[in-house]
């Protein structure tokens, strides 16, 4: 059974118990699975990886069978879950385990994905999947946020926090909530005031690694290597953020190919581009095509996946694709 993602309130009123959360906006789902399941239980919540299911199987499969387990227990969440979690979705069927929610948290799956068919088609599995979010829906979540707690915003700053979230619902609502506690005893914030408090999603190390391996300046890219310790945690924000500004390179590469006025371009962008960064938007957008920007997206996932596989080399996969990317 499929529930679109803005559809979520559908969930309190079936008696299903097993739900596949899947696609790449990662803060969507955490904010419908809080709002859903995690407020509503308040207690009782177990939280596990595949692979420590998998590696512990059949002592979870016994647990999930002994009434004893779910006195206090109404919840367990599985991250990162893969095609190897279906085996597990079918015995619990079969066993007709009905006394906790089980929430499989997956990325992208591909529309041909079994995990993703099984859910789809059986009427006693849900699935939801979440696409990331556009700049005008996370704008409207925005402007809706300080409309509900009467607080005065010019659009200008609301289109800042957004840029600065990186298209990122979680970060969003994590400088909305920042902003909101500035505004106690206030009506209204400025735009300056905004540039203060707010963060870039990534720290600066990490964003102007991505924007000088965009405009292969390898020269800045090394010094930047030199000057930051970037940990094994950073790999995935580094990637993720190389990817945000990719896409965005691609999109106006689009863009340019039906109006030749490149300055037009970037200044029509959406979400706006922030003025002291077109420049460097413009010189990245230079340095690539179309179809080469194109292909750096399809890279980026697949080294994406390569570093969650080798986590403790994520550091030399990530620093040779920069570099290797920028030549």
């Amino acid at each position: 059974m499929i529930i679109k993602a803005y559809e979520y309130e559908k969930i309190k009123k079936i008696n299903n118990k097993i739900f596949l959360f899947y696609g790449e906006n990662n803060g969507y789902k955490n904010q419908i699975i809080k709002k859903i399941f995690v407020d509503q239980l308040k207690v009782g919540i177990e939280r596990y990886e595949e692979s420590e299911i998998l590696n512990n199987y059949d002592n979870f499969v016994s647990g999930l069978t002994n009434k004893s387990f779910f006195e206090e227990l109404k919840l367990i969440l599985i991250s990162r879950v893969t095609e190897k979690i279906i085996k597990l979705i079918n015995e619990v069927l079969d066993r007709e385990i009905i006394d906790v929610n089980i929430v499989l948290n997956a990325d992208i799956l591909e529309k041909k994905s079994k995990l993703r068919t099984i859910f789809e088609k059986n009427k006693n599995l849900v699935c939801v999947p979440f696409y990331k979010d556009d700049s005008k829906t996370l704008i409207e979540f925005a402007s809706n946020f300080f409309k509900n707690k009467n607080k005065s915003i010019s659009q200008e700053a609301i289109n800042l926090i957004v840029e600065r979230s990186s298209g990122d619902r979680m970060n969003l609502e994590n400088e909305l909530n920042k902003i909101s506690n500035f505004l106690i005893n206030k009506e209204k914030v400025s735009t300056e005031e905004i540039l203060k408090l707010t963060n870039l999603s990534e720290n600066y190390g990490i964003s102007e690694l991505a924007d000088n391996c965009l405009a292969k300046n390898l020269k800045k890219i090394n010094k930047i290597f030199n000057e930051n310790v970037f940990s094994s945690d950073d790999c995935i924000l580094i990637i993720r953020t190389l990817l945000l500004k990719s896409k965005r390179l691609f999109e106006i590469k689009k863009m340019g190919s039906k109006n030749k006025n490149l300055d037009e371009v970037i200044s029509s962008y959406k979400p706006p581009i922030f003025w002291k960064d077109k420049q460097l938007v413009k010189n990245q957008v230079l340095k690539w095509n179309l179809k080469d920007s194109e292909n750096l997206i399809s890279r980026i996932y697949e080294i994406e996946l390569n570093i969650k596989k080798n986590y403790t080399n994520s550091i030399n996969i990530v620093s040779d694709f920069i570099i290797n990317t920028a030549k």
